[in-house]
C-alpha cells in the first residue's frame, strides 16, 4: 500500500463543505466535497457526548496536536477517513454551530469566539497520511489502526469488511438513532444503535433461523440493495414478542427474542392467561431468576429449573423440624408426616435433623410459596418420591 504524507491541508481546508447529517444514513463529506468522512465501513460518531468532542476543539485552541489522520485515495480520486472521523466530525460539528464549549467562563459557540480564536481553530495544521492501495490492503490497515482508541466492536468490524450496498441499507434502518421505531426495540434489545447492537441483533436472529454464521451472511448478501428478508424476520420477531407479552418490563430487554421466536412462534397462546401467569410469577417471591418467567411460561410452566427457585432457609427448615418432632413425640408418632400415616416400622421413628429435607406444603407449581408456614420436613425417601403429589 502507497502513503504519502500531507502537512499543507488545515481544519479550514476539511470544513469546507462540510456537512453533518442528523439521520446518520449518507455520510459526513468535507474538503470542499472530496472526503467522505463516514464512508460505509467507519462507525457513526460517538464522540457527541460534551466530553470528547469538547476535548478536540480545546485541544485546537491550545495549539495541541489532535494526532495523525488517515485518508484512503478512492479510483475515482476522491478521499475516505481511514482513521480520525470522530476527530474530524467534531471540529467540524463545532465550525457549523452544532454545539457549545465553555470559554472565558461562559458557554460559547464558534460563532461567538474571539475572531483570533476562530483563526487559530480555523488554520491549525493537521497531520494526514493518505493511503492508496487494494481493498483488502486499506481494510487490513483500517483494522490495524483501530486497534488503539475506542476499539470497534464486532459488529463495526464486519461492516468495514463487508462494506457494500446491504450493509449501508442496513445501517439505515437499524443504526438510525432518529428512526421512531427505536423507542420500542430498545424494550427489548440491548445496546447502542449507534455502535449497531442492534444491527448485529437482526443479523443474529436471522442468521440463527437459518443456521449460518453472520459473517457468511454478509459476505453472501454484500452486493444486494434490499434487506427485505433481515428487515422482515426482525421485524416478525418484534411484533410476535410484543403482541404475546402485552406487559413491558425491564428484565425483558436483552433476552434470547430470536431463539424464543424460532421455537414457540407456532404455538397459540391465550394472551390473558399469558399476561396473569407472568404477572402472578413476577409477583412470587420464591422465584429468583425473573428474567426466565417468559420462556417458562412459553414452555407451558414445564421447566421449573429455568426460574431457580428459592429454596427453604437454614432457618426455616430447623423451625418446622423443631415444630414437627415436638407435636409428633406427643403423639407417639413419626416426625415425618408421610412415615406417620404409613404401615411400617417407621411410622413412630423420630428422624433426625440431618435425615430430613424440606418440602413444600402445597407445592410451588400450584401456588404454595416459600415460606415458612408452607415449610414440612420428610425423610429423605418420602421427599424424594413426593414430587408434586
Amino acid at each position: 500500500m502507497k502513503t504519502t504524507l500531507h502537512i499543507e491541508w488545515t481544519v479550514a481546508d476539511i470544513c469546507k463543505g462540510f456537512t453533518y447529517n442528523e439521520l446518520e444514513g449518507k455520510g459526513l463529506f468535507g474538503l470542499d466535497g472530496r472526503l467522505t468522512i463516514q464512508p460505509e465501513y467507519q462507525r457513526h460518531y460517538i464522540y457527541n457526548d460534551g466530553k470528547r468532542d469538547v476535548a478536540v476543539i480545546e485541544s485546537l485552541l491550545k495549539c495541541y496536536p489532535i494526532g495523525v489522520i488517515y485518508f484512503n485515495r478512492t479510483n475515482d480520486g476522491r478521499f475516505e477517513v481511514l482513521d480520525g472521523q470522530q476527530r474530524i466530525t467534531s471540529f467540524g460539528r463545532f465550525v457549523t454551530g452544532k454545539f457549545a464549549i465553555i470559554y472565558g467562563g461562559r458557554e460559547e459557540y464558534f460563532s461567538g469566539l474571539p475572531i483570533e480564536e476562530q483563526q487559530k481553530i480555523m488554520q491549525s495544521p493537521l497531520l494526514i497520511y493518505e493511503c492508496e492501495g487494494e481493498e483488502r490492503e486499506v481494510k487490513e490497515w483500517f483494522k490495524t489502526i483501530n486497534i488503539v482508541g475506542i476499539p470497534l466492536n464486532e459488529q463495526e468490524l464486519r461492516n468495514a469488511i463487508y462494506s457494500g450496498e446491504f450493509v449501508t441499507a442496513a445501517k439505515r434502518v437499524f443504526s438510525n438513532s432518529q428512526n421512531a421505531e427505536v423507542q420500542k426495540w430498545s424494550h427489548y434489545i440491548k445496546g447502542d444503535v449507534k455502535r449497531q447492537d442492534y444491527l448485529a441483533e437482526a443479523l443474529k436472529w436471522v442468521c440463527d433461523s437459518k443456521g449460518m454464521a453472520i459473517d457468511a451472511y454478509m459476505s453472501q448478501h454484500r452486493r444486494d440493495k434490499s434487506i427485505s428478508e433481515l428487515e422482515n424476520y426482525f421485524r416478525s420477531v418484534i411484533d410476535w414478542v410484543s403482541t404475546t407479552f402485552t406487559m413491558v418490563e425491564r428484565d425483558m430487554c436483552g433476552l434470547e427474542w430470536g431463539r424464543l421466536y424460532e421455537i414457540y412462534h407456532n404455538t397459540p397462546y391465550s394472551i390473558d392467561h399469558v399476561t396473569e401467569r407472568v404477572l402472578a410469577l413476577r409477583a412470587d417471591v420464591s422465584i429468583k431468576c425473573q428474567r426466565n418467567i417468559y420462556e417458562y411460561v412459553l414452555g407451558s410452566e414445564q421447566d421449573k429449573s429455568l426460574l431457580q427457585i428459592r429454596l427453604f432457609e437454614e432457618s426455616m427448615k430447623r423451625a418446622a423440624y423443631d415444630r414437627q418432632t415436638k407435636a409428633a413425640k406427643e403423639k407417639g408418632i413419626s416426625n415425618c408426616p408421610l412415615c406417620a400415616i404409613g404401615d411400617n416400622g417407621n411410622k413412630t421413628r423420630i428422624y433426625k435433623f440431618n435425615e430430613m429435607d424440606a418440602d413444600h406444603v402445597t407445592a410451588w407449581s400450584k401456588g404454595g410459596t416459600t415460606s415458612i408456614e408452607n415449610c414440612e420436613m420428610l425423610c429423605k425417601t418420602h421427599n424424594r418420591s413426593k414430587g408434586n403429589k
